[in-house]
This record gives C-alpha cells, sequence and structure tokens, in this order.
C-alpha cells in the first residue's frame, strides 16, 4: 500500500519560507473556520479539520517541520524508510482510516509501532512458543478537547498489509480521557499461528491543537487581546471556556502577560481531576490610529511625563 505525500504548507495555505507565526496564524484562521462544533457542514469540516491539525502537528513544531523539509516531495527517492517494521515482517504495511492521522503522518511522524511476535511459532508437547502470538499494532487517534471532557464514539478502519478488506471498528472515548492514554482492541492487531493467538490494536489518545487554546500539559492557555484602555482602565470580558462562558473580571492597571486562573476548566490530569484554564492577556495597540485619536494620545503622553 503505498505511503502517499502530503503538502502540508498547501494544507494551511502558506509559503514553504513561512515564519513560525505566519503558521501558526494560518492554522488558527483555518481552525476556527473548520472546526466540527462551529461549522455547518459538519462531515466535510471534520475531514479539513483533521487535515489542518496533521499539518500544523508537523510543521507547526520546528524540529518536525526541519526533518519533513528534509523529506521533501522526493522523499520515496531519497532513500527515506518509513518506520513500523521492516520490509517482509508482518504489520510492516498497514493502512488505517478514521484515526484522524494519515499514514505519511504516521511513518515519519506519529507514534505507529509493531511489536510482539509474529506468527510461526513451533509447536511443543506442552503448547506453543510465544513467538506463534500475531504482532501488536499502535496508532495515533486525534482527539478534540471537547470529545476528551464529554466522550464520544469514533469508528476507524484498519487493513492490514495481507488483505485486500478494510475491516471497520466502532471506538469509545471515554469521558476523561487522558493525552497519551492507550485504548485497547483485543485480538485486532497481526494475525497469530491461531485465531485465539493474534495480537493486540492499540490507539493512543492524542489531543487535536485548538485555535483558541494553547495545551500545556493538563492546562488550557487562552491568549486574549485586550484594548489598552481596557486594561488600563479595567472591564469584564466573557470569556469561552470548553465548559462554556465565564465572566472575567480585569482590575485597572493590568499589566501584559498577567495570567488569570480558572482553577478546574482545563484538561483530565486524572480520573476524577482537571487542570486549569488560564487566561494571558495580551495588550492590543491600533496599527493605524485617526488624527482626532492621536490627539488623545498625545494629551495622555503629556499627563505621563
Amino acid at each position: 500500500m503505498p505511503v502517499q505525500y502530503k503538502d502540508y504548507y498547501e494544507t494551511l495555505g502558506v509559503a514553504k519560507s513561512a515564519t513560525q507565526d505566519e503558521i501558526r496564524k494560518a492554522f488558527r484562521k483555518l481552525a476556527r473556520q473548520f472546526h466540527p462544533d462551529v461549522a455547518k457542514d459538519k462531515k466535510n469540516a471534520e475531514s479539513k479539520f483533521k487535515e489542518i491539525n496533521e499539518a500544523y502537528e508537523v510543521v507547526g513544531d520546528a524540529e518536525k517541520r526541519k526533518k519533513y523539509d528534509t523529506l521533501g516531495r522526493d522523499w520515496e527517492r531519497g532513500g527515506a524508510r518509513p518506520a513500523g517494521g521492516r520490509p517482509g515482517q508482518p504489520g510492516g504495511d498497514v493502512s488505517f482510516g478514521g484515526t484522524g492521522f494519515s499514514d505519511f503522518f504516521e511513518q515519519f511522524f506519529g507514534g505507529r509501532e509493531f511489536g510482539g511476535h509474529a506468527g510461526g511459532g513451533k509447536f511443543t508437547g506442552f503448547g506453543m512458543d510465544e513467538a506463534a502470538r500475531g504482532s501488536d499494532v499502535e496508532a495515533d487517534l486525534l482527539v478534540t478537547i471537547e470529545e476528551a471532557l464529554q466522550g464520544t464514539k469514533k469508528k476507524i478502519s484498519f487493513r492490514r498489509s495481507n488483505s485486500p478488506k478494510a475491516e471497520t471498528f466502532e471506538v469509545r472515548i471515554p469521558k476523561g480521557v487522558r493525552e497519551g492514554q492507550r485504548i485497547r482492541l483485543a485480538g485486532q492487531g497481526g494475525a497469530g499461528a491461531r485465531s485465539d493467538l493474534a495480537g493486540d490494536l492499540f490507539l493512543r489518545v492524542r489531543f487535536a491543537q485548538h485555535p483558541d487554546y494553547r495545551i500545556v500539559g493538563s492546562d488550557l492557555i487562552c491568549e486574549l487581546d485586550v484594548p489598552a484602555w481596557k486594561a488600563v482602565l479595567g472591564c469584564e470580558l466573557d470569556v469561552e471556556t470548553p465548559d462554556g462562558n465565564v465572566r472575567l473580571k480585569i482590575p485597572p492597571g493590568t499589566q501584559p502577560g498577567r495570567k488569570f486562573r480558572l482553577k478546574g476548566r482545563g484538561l483530565p490530569s486524572a480520573p476524577e481531576t482537571r487542570g486549569d484554564f488560564l487566561v494571558q492577556l495580551d495588550i492590543s495597540l491600533p496599527a493605524e490610529i485617526s488624527d482626532e485619536a492621536r490627539k488623545h494620545w498625545e494629551a495622555l503622553s503629556q499627563l505621563a511625563s
């Protein structure tokens, strides 16, 4: 099954020479547009949102971007070899669908792994050698913040190298799932010497990047732009969190970069515990001002001198 190259710059609509800040802005704009919770055409939006997330997961990270640029469009001719087993090994050539990540991403930037033993063990007088057990297969599963907090079900497909037919599974994502947690599908990995010796399929949860929040451990950080006069005089702002809107009071004289903590509104950190939601205040200044506005700014400068 050939692996199709993904042009992540094209997906995000940026040039290969784009800065990390330009890439971040492009991602946030597209992610807001195609986020499944706000888009009208949810089915197509979900697919597009996954593509945008995958692209940003790679070129939005300096180290992954460097590796991606090194691979280049002619990665096959360059001799790059995908991870996930050596040629000829069971499980070295599989295809997934519905996980949120393409095979290209999984082979070079994901966590797809093949463990255990391939079939073909030797029978003994008392049973079977461990090598007769099929290989375990592990891949990533994209889960949004909202899905992690509420729980959901996802349909994925998995096609083995020796089978022309894809198998479909409904995977339950438990409420409160944590990043890195593995969901096990027993007996759905590589084939063993007998049907009851098949390996397992593990799906490792990876949280989708969000257009409005940064994920730091189990905390969510929302960078909020506030006009300078509101920071100086104080105000009240409506802040959208995964649990709904919160009215946040900004005291007079608030400095740029100050963080306001909303406890327990972050991501799951333990079965019954969640991290925090932090609002980081960024002061926005006008790029251009009218003649009338300039007079007021000049008057303020006189008062401050």
